[in-house]
């Protein structure tokens, strides 16, 4: 029988063929009697595998319809391991709205490495092509992209870097295995900061990476192992647990950011309203395409820092806060929190200003958060002298 995928999230990890547990052991043990001086056993030392874990890895590998899964400690540490698949003399192409860890990591790191990288707009096709250089070796994506949420076609991207024999990278945080699923679009290893929507509960860090082929899984193995940011096994249980309700919490989310990005919309004092749900979203028609939800983030803008501030600090229910994806709505400040680490100038280029902020659905009564962003709004217009009629 072919089930759906909210049913998937809950059964894939499956019950425990020892004792018939529903839920998956905890093995804390970082290493693994031997029977044998000529032949080890499945598990030998935990940074190199862990039942526990190795339940996790096999779960998104079926959830994101790939043949290796593999569980880090933190969402970067799935990203900077994949990256280490390139060698000196490589060059790669990245979404140039990408999130402010990865834009760090490209721009700080990868360059010791003498590793080459271009930004460029992944929404047009056209200036990817051109950007190709000889030695691109990878095609890296974001989409929605954070935090402003463009929108990249996955399949015609790939099908670029494929004709370029480049391999092709994506980050599924804010869409999840439940409504993205890149794998099946063309792409070579999706990606997951799993401390977000996955895990769902702000209290574990944790990054997953999926690939499609075999050998490049292996690779990618051989790095987890090596440089050894491996997930420990009472976190991966936590996540594993976090997975199989993701269906019901994203569900709910999602119909609150529906209704949030429609008020905010009609707003006179929030000038623009991103969100890839909106039939006039330039994104939308591929998102629609690719991905089955809208997802459960949005991102607004105010006139400026000290709109932004005012509202913050009027704000009564949701958490100002890093990261997303949580039980709990969190407001964050793209400038001096997510994208930090990227230049004023380059945040300005994409589109991160200074009265930006994105917004993270939780499980609140709806109604209560539209209340809750109304007197921060009805603030804003009190302390500039602004009717909001204006």
């Amino acid at each position: 029988m072919s089930e759906r995928r909210e049913t998937k999230l809950i059964h894939t990890a499956g019950i425990d063929p020892l004792t018939g547990a529903v839920n998956v052991p905890i093995y804390l043990s970082s290493t693994f009697h031997q029977e044998s001086i000529d032949s080890f056993g499945p598990f030998d030392y935990s940074r190199s595998g862990n039942p526990t874990r190795k339940s996790l890895e096999e779960t998104i590998a079926k959830l994101e319809g790939g043949t290796r899964g593999l569980a880090f400690s933190s969402g970067m540490a799935a990203i900077s391991s994949a990256f280490m698949l390139l060698k000196a003399g490589d060059h790669v192409l990245v979404s140039e709205d990408v999130y402010g860890g990865t834009y760090r990591f490209i721009t700080e790191v990868l360059e010791k490495f003498k590793i080459d990288y271009t930004f460029v707009d992944m929404t047009d096709l056209g200036e990817v092509a051109a950007a190709f250089l000889p030695n691109t070796k990878v095609v890296y994506i974001e989409t929605p992209s954070n935090p402003v949420m463009k929108i990249t076609d996955i399949e015609m991207a790939a099908k670029l870097a494929k004709a370029n024999d480049a391999l092709t990278f994506v980050d599924n945080t804010f869409m999840t295995p439940l409504y993205q699923n890149p794998l099946e679009l063309g792409a070579d290893i999706v990606l997951h900061s799993a401390t977000k929507f996955l895990s769902g509960h702000s209290d574990i860090t944790a990054g997953l990476a999926v690939t499609k082929d075999a050998g490049l899984g292996e690779q990618l193995a051989f790095i987890q192992n090596t440089f050894g940011s491996v997930l420990g096994a009472q976190d991966s249980y936590t996540l594993i647990q976090g997975i199989k309700t993701l269906g019901a919490r994203t569900k709910q989310s999602g119909e609150t950011t529906a209704r949030l990005a429609a008020y905010l919309h009609k707003h006179p004092l929030v000038e623009e309203v991103y969100y890839p749900g909106f039939s006039f979203h330039d994104g939308n028609p591929i998102h629609s395409r690719q991905a089955s939800h809208a997802g459960c983030i949005l991102s607004f803008r105010l006139a400026d820092k000290d709109a932004a501030r005012i509202f913050v600090e009027a704000l009564e229910i949701p958490m100002f806060a890093v990261s997303l994806g949580a039980v709990e709505s969190i407001l964050s400040y793209p400038a001096t929190m997510s994208h930090a680490a990227m230049p004023p100038a380059e945040r300005e280029k994409r589109g991160i200003t200074e009265g930006l902020l994105r917004f993270s659905a939780g499980l609140e009564h709806p109604d209560d958060l539209i209340d809750d962003f109304s007197q921060a709004l009805e603030k804003i217009a009190s302390a500039k002298g602004l009717s909001v009629a204006d």
